[in-house]
């Protein structure tokens, strides 16, 4: 907790001791109030008492009330902007950390956690500071205070009230004891709820087709049902708080009146009055002091929570980055488009086998290369390597002649246009999506947008939309077909012009017609760039100028096609498995 509080500007601290010295003075002004209360009291009982003097004494008493409740309206206001502030501040970082993490660090999270810790979590710690602050600062001060100034009333009436105090701290004591070490299980429990929620939102489709709503529904009422039952017990054991709290005070205020009543029957007829006045305005400071010790354990109850979301926050704060960005930030060579793997091999973290072992082969500008293995050989894992989603373990990757880990991450990406595996679309139009890869920075023209999305096939179906270019895209493209998805996410990696093309996958869910007219088509817009294209047919990559067949994370094959056919078992067999001999032959005559 302490650690996120660090994160304070100089500005915030002087807010929060410009807090601490209203709080004071409201403090001041709310325990001046009982001595104008004692003066009222006694000069009614007095005989020859002025009305003026009556109305003087309560008008400064509304004076203190007035004066309290300004101070406390602006206390509030300040606490609400530091805690808005810090919950602001504290949000931006975390997301801004999730975005320089790798991939692993992701996951090691899970995205339903990294959810619960960028919203709830957050909101969390700023409960406390918007309460917390007021009630830390006013508890202390105004129990002290009173205190010292009840000590020398009564001694009978300082006894009560240090044994009702000690009664309610014992209450407080215990329920923290029980209730403390279920706020970890409750934090646990809202990222399960999330990751269940968000999983069958991802899937709803698929639920629907099988039937399975009612397993879904048993999934999600598990998990709610414990966290249900878990934040019950933990309000039912805070619910004890407000009877225990009235009877303290209520049987404090009556031990009071009776011992007071006691110490007025035995007093002498000239202290009688000053007893009764004494006692009245001792009640008044007693109240002031239980209320202090329960603002306290109102703190001391949130304190745990807030605690345990903090360290959650921390977590993702001070995960290390495993990719750390370079120093060049431009060209240092004449090399454009030039992709080179040097004996690379690559294992995650995590795992004790390598996933990819000992590859090297380079692509000039112009030229297409082209992966192609069984599932799971490590056909993504390899491109993956160029925008360094991930860092390899050994070996280098080299773009323009430079090893990737030296780039800014920024300008490397930038030589780069991705299509990832799984098509991502974003709530927004199909400009917007087409025109992402700008970094947001609107320099992709409305003509090189139509280009882009001609040139990836996609303009046959966006012009038939009903606002055509500005059409509404649903977040994941789920009002647009998935072919509709991988053409509109190469469309996006045109219409950036890049050096480097990675395609990972990006064509498996076109029909083979549309497949092979993208594919001319994308050839002579991409003649001048280097295009790396990881597939599963062999049609789609069948004209590649070098061909990479990976089997077990081994390059086993590199070549032509011709080639590979005649020198490579593996590449065959994947062949033969999708195409007929004649159908190679074909293909062998149109290539030729």
């Amino acid at each position: 907790m302490l650690k996120l509080l660090k994160s304070f500007t100089k500005k915030e601290w002087l807010i929060v001791l410009a807090c601490f010295i209203l709080i004071f003075l409201q403090v001041w002004l709310e325990l001046k109030m009982p001595d104008y209360m004692q003066e009222i009291t006694v000069l009614v009982q007095t005989d020859g008492s002025k009305m003026s003097d009556i109305l003087s004494n309560g008008a400064l008493m509304l004076l203190c009330a007035f004066g309290s409740l300004v101070f406390a309206i602006i206390v509030g206001y300040f606490v609400s902007w530091l805690s808005a502030t810090f919950s602001k501040r504290t949000r931006k970082k975390l997301f801004n950390k999730v975005e320089d993490m790798a991939m692993q660090e992701i996951k090691s999270f899970s995205t339903s956690s990294l959810i619960t810790r960028t919203t709830n979590d957050i909101t969390q710690v700023e409960m406390l500071i918007a309460m917390g602050l007021q009630l830390l600062i006013k508890a202390p001060i105004t129990a002290i205070w009173a205190v010292f100034k009840i000590l020398n009333k009564s001694w009978q009436w300082s006894a009560i009230t240090g044994v009702a105090i000690v009664i309610l701290l014992s209450v407080i004591g215990c329920l923290v004891i029980i209730v403390i070490p279920k706020f970890k299980i409750v934090q646990k429990l809202t990222d399960k709820i999330n990751s269940v929620t968000r999983e069958n939102l991802t899937g709803i489709r698929v639920v629907r087709a099988f039937n399975a709503e009612g397993y879904q529904e048993e999934k999600f009422n598990e998990v709610n049902n414990r966290l249900t039952n878990l934040q019950l017990f933990n309000q039912r054991s805070f619910a004890i708080m407000s009877p225990v709290m009235y009877l303290i005070m209520y049987f404090l205020t009556l031990s009071i009146y009776f011992v007071g009543a006691g110490l007025i029957k035995d007093a002498l007829l000239v202290d009688k009055l000053s007893l009764f006045g004494d006692m009245v305005v001792f009640s008044s400071y007693a109240m002031q002091i239980i209320m202090s010790f329960l603002m306290l354990a109102m703190i001391f109850m949130m304190i745990p929570r807030a605690n345990v979301s903090a360290k959650r926050i921390n977590e993702v704060m001070d995960a290390p980055i495993s990719i750390e960005d370079g120093e060049i930030d431009h060209d240092t060579t004449k090399l454009r488009g030039v992709v080179e793997f040097k004996n690379v091999s690559f294992k995650y973290p995590d795992a004790e086998e390598y996933l990819l072992k000992n590859i090297s082969f380079k692509a000039n500008k112009g030229e297409t290369v082209a992966f192609i293995g069984s599932t799971g050989s490590g056909k993504s894992t390899l491109v993956n390597l160029i925008p360094r989603f991930y860092d390899v373990t050994d070996g280098s990757v080299l773009v323009d002649g430079v090893d990737v880990r030296e780039y800014k991450q920024e300008f490397l990406r930038n030589k780069l246009g991705y299509v990832s595996q799984k098509a991502v679309m974003f709530n927004g139009s199909v400009n917007f999506n087409v025109s992402y890869g700008d970094n947001g920075r609107g320099k992709i023209s409305d003509k090189k947008i139509k280009e882009a999305v001609k040139v990836a096939q996609a303009s046959e179906f966006v012009d038939k939309m009903d606002d055509g270019y500005e059409t509404h895209i649903a977040q994941g493209g789920t009002n647009v077909s998935g072919g509709q998805k991988q053409r509109l996410s190469i469309a996006r990696a045109i219409a950036r012009d890049p050096e480097i093309y990675i395609f990972d996958d990006s064509f498996s869910a076109l029909d083979y017609k549309t497949d092979s007219v993208l594919r001319r088509e994308l050839k002579k817009y991409t003649k001048d760039a280097t295009s790396l294209i990881v597939a599963q047919r062999i049609g789609t990559i069948m004209n590649a100028d070098k061909i990479l067949v990976l089997d077990n994370g081994e390059c086993v094959g590199m070549g032509t096609h011709e080639e590979l056919l005649k020198n490579c078992e593996v590449y065959k067999q994947i062949a033969l498995s999708q195409l007929s001999k004649e159908e190679l032959e074909n293909g062998k005559k149109r290539r030729n």
